[in-house]
């Protein structure tokens, strides 16, 4: 098969991460073209990798650099990674990660079966206990939290090929032409949650989001932010996650959502205040508000031909209250 897909990688100081990703990506049954979009690291790991380049071109085929002067955080790099890209598909890999031979090979099989597709998740494993599921594809709830299932569960678990509700784009296949109807990553997100955005932003539209356990990646995680639980990261994923909600739901949506969207709030409250990051949460919370004022003309656009849409997402984001609290 020859590939008609283009891998995508935002990096921003994973010059410890970059060449194990490559060197797998080079092994792969598909090759594919690779841009690395660099949001101005300061590691000096893109000096390396270019040097790399000149003095051994074999060791990284196809690999092609874009340098960013600042960090403009992930959904702006990946924008431009996409927008670069010439093929019918594009994945968007993390810097952290290391592909098993056959996982552009899967993820292409599985998106080019159904033209609705719009994106498909490899099945990601932990690096370091690669026994243990990272991301077996996102799911959301009513009461406003995003979750992979598959977390932490046996590698043995989740192989069969189902639907999500939008994919991790740490290892996932994008139809490229899709984003020119439904928007690209909102890059008001800066980082966290604009998978779920956008994933969630095409199932509105009607398109599809699919997890293809056959497509194995290792994530080494939080290789960016430093670990799972953080101040940046819980800042950042309250704030896109109010804004989240405002940008997508209707305002009926809203009002029938809300007594759960506010439990899920208190409980994460409380959650994060037990790991002393009440405060990171709680700012997070008020940042949010603010992003959504200065960003009213994201809102998605009601169109009735979409109701049917909208109806199934909530019975879906109902379920997932149970999916979430029965574990």
């Amino acid at each position: 098969m020859n590939s008609k897909a283009t891998i995508v990688i935002p990096n921003y100081n994973g010059a410890k991460y970059l060449d194990a990703c490559l060197r797998s990506l080079k092994k792969q049954t598909v090759t594919s073209k690779v841009i690395i979009v660099d949001n101005g690291s300061t590691d000096g790991g893109i000096k390396l990798l270019r040097d790399s380049i000149v003095k051994h071109p074999d060791r990284y085929p196809q690999v092609e650099i874009k340098e960013l002067s600042e960090n403009t955080g992930f959904a702006n790099a990946v924008n431009v990674g996409i927008k670069q890209a010439e093929t019918e598909f594009v994945i968007l890999l993390n810097n952290d990660t290391v592909s098993e031979t056959k996982m552009t090979e899967a993820l292409l099989w599985t998106i080019m079966d159904d033209d609705r597709i719009f994106s498909v998740q490899a099945k990601m494993l932990q690096m370091k206990e690669p026994h243990c599921i990272d991301d077996s594809g996102d799911l959301y709830s009513a009461l406003g939290w995003a979750f992979s299932p598959g977390r932490d569960k046996e590698k043995t678990a989740y192989n069969k090929r189902t639907r999500i509700t939008s994919a991790c784009a740490g290892a996932a296949i994008y139809r490229k032409a899709v984003f020119e109807e439904i928007g690209y990553f909102d890059e008001a997100h800066f980082c966290y949650l604009e998978d779920v955005d956008v994933g969630y932003r095409a199932r509105i539209y009607g398109y599809r989001n699919i997890y293809e356990p056959t497509a194995i990646v290792y994530h080494a995680g939080s290789g960016t932010s430093g670990s799972r639980y953080n101040v940046f990261k819980e800042e950042l994923t309250a704030g896109n996650n109010l804004y989240f909600l405002y940008k997508n739901m209707p305002a009926v949506q809203l009002i029938i959502n809300l007594p759960l969207l506010i439990l899920g709030i208190v409980v994460k409250q409380i959650y994060f205040a037990k790991k002393r990051l009440g405060m990171a949460y709680f700012k997070g919370l008020i940042s949010g508000i603010n992003k959504i004022i200065h960003n009213t003309d994201k809102k998605v656009k009601f169109q009735k031909q979409n109701i049917k849409n909208y109806v199934m997402l909530e019975c879906e984001l109902i379920f997932n209250c149970v999916r979430r609290l029965v574990g």
